[in-house]
Formats: C-alpha cells, structure tokens, sequence
C-alpha cells in the first residue's frame, strides 16, 4: 500500500487509453519539426500558384508569337488560287521562307500580328458586354441545363456577328505583301473594319462581298471551331482528372496532394490538342471563308510559289457554295488544303513549346512539391511510445536471452 504517483502515462484500471500519447506525439511532432509550420506551407502553395500561372502564360503567349508566321504562310497559300504549288507538307515552305526572309527582312512574317490582339480584344469584349445585358452565361459546364447551353451558343454566335468585319480586315493584313502596300498600324483593323461595315473607304468594286453576307459563313466556322475545341478539352481534362483519382484512391495515397505538373499541365495539353483538332478538321471551310473574305479588295500578296515578287488577287465567286464549287472543280480536292504544310509546321512549333512546359513543371514539382506520404507516416508510427510494460524492472534486468519469469 503506498501511494501512487500519477503521470502522463498512468492509466487508470490498468486501461490503456491512446489519447494522451496521441497529444504528446502532436507535441513532439512539432517541437521535432515533424510538420511543416502552416505559413511556410502557405508559401510554398503560393510560390506554386504564381510559378504555375506564370509558365502557363508564357506558353501561351509564346505560341501565339511563334505561330503568326505560320498562319501568314497558310493564309496567303490558301488564297492564291492560282498558285502553282499547293504546299501540302512543310518541306514545299522552306524555299519560300528563305527567299521571303532575304528580300523583305526577318519581321515580314510577323505583320498583322497587332491586329490579330486588337480582333481577339473586341470579341472579348463584346462577349462581356452581351452578357452583361442580357441574361446569357459566358461559362456552362456538364451541369448546366439545355437551356443555358442554348444561350450561351446564343451569347457566341452573337460575338462572332459584331466581330466580323473585323476578321476580315485582319485577314487582309496579314496577307498583303509587305512591297506593294504601307505597313498597317495597330488601329488600322479598327478603321478597316468599320469602314467595311458602313461602307466608307473600301475599294469600288463589284466583286466586294457585302458583310451580311459573310456573316453566316463567320459564325459558322468560329462555332464550329468553339464546339470541336471544347469537346476536345474537356475529353482530355476529365481522361487526365480521372486519372489522377485512380491514383489517390490507391493504399497510402489518400493524402497525396497535387504537384504543380498535376494542377496546370493539363489545361495546356487539353487547349492544345482542342485547337489541333479543330484547325485540321475545319480547314477547308477556313480556306473558302478566307478568299470570300478577300474577294475584291484589291489585295497583293507575296509569291508563296517561291518567295519572290508579289501576285494580285481577282476572284469571282458569288457566295460559299459557289466558292466551294469552283474550287472542287478548277482545283480538286487539294484545293481546300493549300498550306496545309503551314499548319503542320505551327503544331510542330507548339509541341516543341508544350515539352518545354511539361519538363518546367515537372521541374517544379520536384523542388516545392510534398513529400512522400508513406515515409511521412513511418516517422509518425516510430514515435509513438508504446503502452508501459507490466514488469518494468524485468524489462530491464533481464537481457535479451536470458529466460522469462514464470
């Protein structure tokens, strides 16, 4: 009979209760630096975040710069319709690029690029403003109902209506020759493009399509695009995200948390492989939008035969179909895809560009991301004292062979 000394691990009715090591172990874990202290954890989440956007936005910017020289080349070959060389696969382009470089200098396939911003800007923007005042949704996803996917194609098709001329007086910057005509200016789209619109200032000529009658065309196309696009993009994101589930509903991955390379990576491959898929399917349907675009504005553009000299445009189509038909049947089939070789070369271009990325963030996720899960919970389980032993003399006077009590 004495009396008893409590301590932590004193248990009561000699139960073992676990609650007590648990806080101590909490203890320990922290004085130990066990657990990272939740505002370096918050930093790290945030050096991620920017790190993470900031590749993502520089890979986007890049493709747009490094593709512009592409798309001239497939624009000015998709409307010379009269040129000798159809330009079906990169290696035609080479000759051509060199001789367009020498003659005219190394910015020649950069022209139209403001213009490009100042077209992709006003179709923003005239998004927002639609859907500011009416009730249409800029954003549906696979939960929304039928009818706000109709407004939102509603919301869409109404974008590409206002942005339309605009299209077309970009178009003819890009395509013009550097030679024949005076470099335009960042607002130049803006003048041409209301001036097609209310008819001032374009070129008197017969053969100038009207605009309304480039509008259907237009929305057609651009919806087209939009739908295989985002059918695309959301394949590759849901593959990817279902995915990344599997793998944190394996044994001792329930706490895996995503690496930068899991949080963005992703998106830049879902955007990619949406825009291969609609710029390969719907190019022929680009190539005839492009000439009706073109049609009667007296344009001069370079010689995409072999890079030198220029070459007129002077076309007589009297609307899509007739477009259409007149290239089935002067040009064949291989009519609606000259360029095509331009378009290889620009996706070759952005494969190049998202390997970049995909090694930057892997790059980045080695350096911030967590660490291993099953290493962490071994330490845990190490430290964890055990209960206390019922003949703590024994424990310790007794050696490891040495013969148990009876």
């Amino acid at each position: 009979m004495g009396t008893r000394v409590m301590n932590d691990y004193s248990y009561p009715e000699g139960q073992y209760s676990p609650q007590r090591p648990i806080e101590r172990l909490g203890e320990r874990e922290n004085v130990s630096g066990y657990e990272l202290p939740k505002k370096e954890s918050s930093q790290n989440e945030q050096i991620q975040r920017v790190l993470g956007l900031s590749i993502g936005f520089c890979s986007i910017f890049s493709e747009q710069l490094i593709s512009h020289p592409c798309s001239v080349l497939r624009r000015q070959c998709q409307v010379h319709h009269n040129g000798g060389w159809y330009h079906l696969t990169p290696f035609t382009l080479v000759t051509t690029l060199l001789n367009l470089q020498r003659t005219q200098g190394g910015w020649t396939l950069w022209k139209g690029i403001g213009g490009v911003f100042v077209v992709k800007g006003i179709n923003l923007a005239s998004e927002n403003i639609i859907s500011e005042i009416t009730p249409f949704p800029k954003e549906v996803s696979r939960h929304s109902s039928l009818r706000k996917y109709g407004e939102h194609i509603l919301l869409k098709a109404l974008g590409y209506v206002i942005t339309t001329p605009f299209y077309t007086a970009s178009l003819i910057e890009t395509v013009q020759s550097d030679i024949a005509s005076e470099k335009p200016g960042v607002l130049d789209t803006l003048r041409e493009g209301v001036s097609r619109v209310a008819g001032w200032g374009a070129p008197q000529s017969g053969r100038l399509i009207p605009v309304w009658q480039l509008v259907g065309p237009t929305v057609g196309l651009r919806l087209s695009h939009y739908f295989i696009s985002a059918i695309a993009n959301y394949t590759v994101i849901s593959s990817k995200r279902s995915e990344q589930q599997e793998r944190r509903d394996l044994p001792g991955e329930g706490n895996h948390q995503l690496t930068p390379y899991e949080q963005y990576f992703p998106e830049l491959l879902a955007t990619f492989t949406g825009q291969l898929l609609a710029d390969f399917v719907l190019y022929p349907l680009e190539t005839v939008v492009h000439r009706l675009y073109i049609q009667g504005t007296r344009t001069i553009i370079d010689n995409t035969d072999i890079g030198l000299g220029v070459i007129p445009i002077s076309t007589r189509y009297e609307g899509f179909m007739d477009c259409f038909r007149c290239i089935f049947a002067e040009e064949g089939i291989q009519g609606f895809y000259r360029g095509f070789g331009a378009l290889v070369m620009q996706y070759m271009a952005h494969a190049m560009i998202l390997r970049t990325a995909k090694l930057l963030f892997e790059r980045l996720s080695q350096e911030f991301g967590p660490p291993p899960q099953r290493r962490t919970e071994r330490s845990a389980m190490s430290m964890q004292p055990s209960p206390p032993s019922p003949y703590p003399s024994l424990s310790s006077s007794y050696g490891k062979h040495s013969p148990r009590p009876l």
